[in-house]
């Protein structure tokens, strides 16, 4: 868990297509505003997780606290694979 990590939408560009929310597996979103993603516990979300920014098809999602150098894939079909690459939800 991370009070310095947790995922910002750009709502400029979001498509509000809910994969974000749908797909987080530590409940940052507030899944009664679906599909709107609406941070509600940013606090559940964990350090250096990309899952949901990785698999935003608008590119909509970074991160605060952001030290790694990713970006947002910007537009990329998602991909079945994507992970938040800490271990974590993945198995």
């Amino acid at each position: 868990m991370s009070k310095t990590w947790y995922p910002v939408v750009d709502y400029l560009i979001c498509r509000e297509c809910g994969t974000c929310v749908e797909k987080c597996p530590h409940g940052v979103y507030d899944t009664a505003k679906a599909p709107t993603p609406v941070v509600k516990n940013p606090e559940a979300c964990i350090d250096h997780c990309h899952s949901c920014g990785n698999r935003c098809p608008a590119g909509a999602i970074t991160y605060a606290g952001e030290d790694t150098q990713w970006t947002p894939p910007n537009g990329e079909k998602e991909s079945g694979g994507a992970c938040c690459c800490t271990g974590c939800c993945c198995g």
